[in-house]
């Protein structure tokens, strides 16, 4: 992903509100699964780290990626922005 498609993207997820949240069970595979149907539905998604997870932002966000092949856009504080290309033409983002 070059750095204007990632410029692109931040600046689509900044309107977004955050539809799952990562708590003190951190990631399980139920999460994941959630992850990735969220991502198949809509290819840009955004997550919510909350206060009483143990494990740093970044690191959750690493992971979430490699185990749903998607790519991290970016992590702010406590908020992380995944994307991944989605397979049906009618709902594709159109990067730069």
């Amino acid at each position: 992903m070059t750095s204007k498609q990632r410029a692109y993207l931040k600046g689509l997820a900044m309107t977004m509100d955050p539809i799952l949240q990562i708590g003190k069970s951190s990631i399980t595979p139920e999460f994941t699964a959630s992850v990735d149907e969220a991502l198949e539905a809509r290819e840009l998604i955004k997550l919510n780290v909350l206060n009483n997870c143990l494990y740093d932002p970044k690191d959750l966000a690493e992971t979430l990626a490699g185990r749903t092949h998607s790519q991290v856009v970016q992590v702010i504080g406590k908020k992380i922005v995944l994307y991944r290309q989605g397979k049906d033409d009618k709902k594709k983002i159109t990067l730069p």
